[in-house]
């Protein structure tokens, strides 16, 4: 009979294997949305749907949880720090979670998502919701026999929040809006009453996909991406996909008439993809190498794309490499106009493409949305209406059609529900984190405006990357800047942005 310790290296062994063919179909997730060809999308759909049917069997075979049982109750997980203690605990809830699951049901919903995102991509083009809704309310139904089979104590939405922010709820979200709504529409208020604009027409002039794709990539070499072991493609909607030890790619999109749609976007999955770079690869397919939670993998994300990537220090370097890519684009552009552009704060209809500010206005609206439309008080023919109302009352402004209202964002095609909350703790974290990096590296600005963008991820790295679910999201937090998360850095921080306006 083996002992506790080779019953680990049994589940380990198991675990990585297990998570091999997860990347494969990773890998087939990133080929549908860069390089399928239409009439490919039935079969990459029953691709898809085998390969979640058999990960799913595998880790829900009743060996690994007589492997978990045997481990438990040995000496191995005395010390809760140890690797073996952060792989069991989180083995455990994630295994107690999948068996609870039907193969039939995670197989259907594997199928569901590849055609349900082909759908959107399509509708989308065209701006026609009602060939979308019929999806929307086939994966609607799934989610919900997903939460009846896991079970919940307080609503149905926690049971699917869960998978992405473990142990956060519905209700704690609810307070954490709470604390941003107030503060933020009264900021907003002051700066629209201002009397000042940005002067965003620098950002809409003739930007060539070609000197954008140079650019974004030579941003995301120089803080740390290592194309070595990643690239940058094009794809209808942005992402981040870690597949692998050695293989994380990122997509973008290009807008000729827009600059920041791109550029910011690259950082903002560069963030991403600097964070899965980060995990330690020997713990690949095991919690120790996997990111602690969605919320503080989109803190890193959001710290590069927003607290380095639109700060003043970044710019000192990149600015004249702009102005060499673009040529007599930005030949007239003083440093303070680009400072003020690319923190313009005013209501947009495009998440993706929101300021800082307004950004959690689109966040609260989805997270109200979906919890509407999984509890069945929604309607799914009502969603453009509904959206339509709460852009009014978050924003003041009005989509001209569904493409620039309720179908600009992918995650409810592929059943992501119980996703968009995550981005708000994102920015939460973010701030918390920029504040201590702060003051932990002393010179941070002035590192960051001589393009010396090392010491910042070094530090990410050592307190962040390298613990992979070692500790859950609001302990990371407490540990590193030594508080529970709050939401007055990130309220400090956007503060500042009504500085230019005169709006403090």
């Amino acid at each position: 009979m083996p002992n506790a310790q080779q019953t680990y290296d049994l589940l380990v062994r198991e675990l990585k294997e297990i998570a091999l063919l997860g990347s494969v179909g990773s890998v087939l997730g990133w080929d549908e949305r860069t390089q399928l060809p239409p009439k490919g999308t039935d079969h990459r759909a029953a691709q898809s749907s085998l390969l979640a049917r058999m990960v799913h069997e595998r880790f829900t075979s009743p060996r690994i949880g007589d492997w978990l049982g045997e481990i438990e109750s040995s000496s191995l997980v005395t010390d809760r720090e140890s690797d073996a203690a952060a792989n069991v605990r989180e083995t455990r809830r994630k295994y107690e979670r999948a068996r609870k699951l039907p193969a039939s049901l995670v197989e259907e919903q594997s199928r569901v998502a590849v055609l349900a995102q082909q759908a959107w991509g399509e509708a989308r083009k065209k701006s026609d919701y009602p060939s979308f809704a019929p999806w929307l309310s086939k994966t609607l139904k799934l989610k919900r026999q997903e939460a009846r089979c896991i079970g919940y104590a307080a609503e149905m939405y926690d049971a699917l929040l869960d998978e992405f922010e473990p142990g956060e709820t519905a209700a704690n979200l609810r307070k954490t809006f709470e604390q941003l709504r107030g503060p933020l529409v009264e900021l907003i208020g002051k700066i629209a009453h201002s009397g000042r604009a940005a002067p965003i027409e620098i950002l809409e002039r003739n930007y060539p996909p070609e000197a954008q794709a140079k650019l974004a990539r030579e941003a995301a070499e120089a803080v740390g991406f290592d194309f070595q072991a990643g690239r940058l493609d094009v794809s209808l909607h942005p992402f981040c996909s870690g597949i692998g030890p050695g293989d994380t790619r990122m997509t973008t999109r290009y807008d000729p008439r827009y600059f920041g749609d791109a550029f910011f976007g690259v950082l903002h999955e560069t963030g991403h993809g600097l964070y899965d770079q980060g995990l330690p690869a020997t713990h690949f397919g095991t919690p120790c190498g996997e990111a602690v939670s969605l919320g503080i993998h989109e803190s890193q994300s959001r710290m590069w794309e927003n607290f380095v990537g639109r700060s003043r220090s970044f710019w000192k370097t990149f600015l004249p490499k702009a102005k060499s890519a673009f040529g007599q684009t930005l030949k007239d552009v003083s440093e303070d106009q680009w400072y003020f552009a690319i923190n313009d704060v005013r209501p947009s209809f495009i998440r993706t493409e929101a300021d800082e500010a307004t950004y959690n206005l689109h966040v609260l609206l989805r997270f109200e949305l979906e919890r509407a439309l999984l509890n069945n008080e929604l309607p799914v023919a009502d969603l453009p209406a509904a959206w339509t109302q709460k852009m009014q009352q978050y924003l003041g402004i009005t989509p001209p059609d569904d493409a620039r209202g309720c179908l600009q964002d992918i995650h409810w095609s592929g059943g992501a529900i119980g996703y968009f909350p995550t981005y708000t703790l994102g920015n939460l974290y973010a701030a918390q984190f920029f504040e201590q990096v702060a003051k932990d590296l002393g010179d941070l600005d002035a590192q960051l405006a001589r393009g010396e963008f090392s010491p910042l991820l070094g530090w990410l790295r050592h307190h962040i990357h390298r613990h992979g679910m070692r500790y859950r999201a609001a302990e990371l937090a407490k540990r590193v800047t030594g508080r529970e998360l709050s939401a007055e850095p990130l309220l400090r921080h956007l503060g500042r942005k009504g500085e230019m306006y005169g709006a403090t």
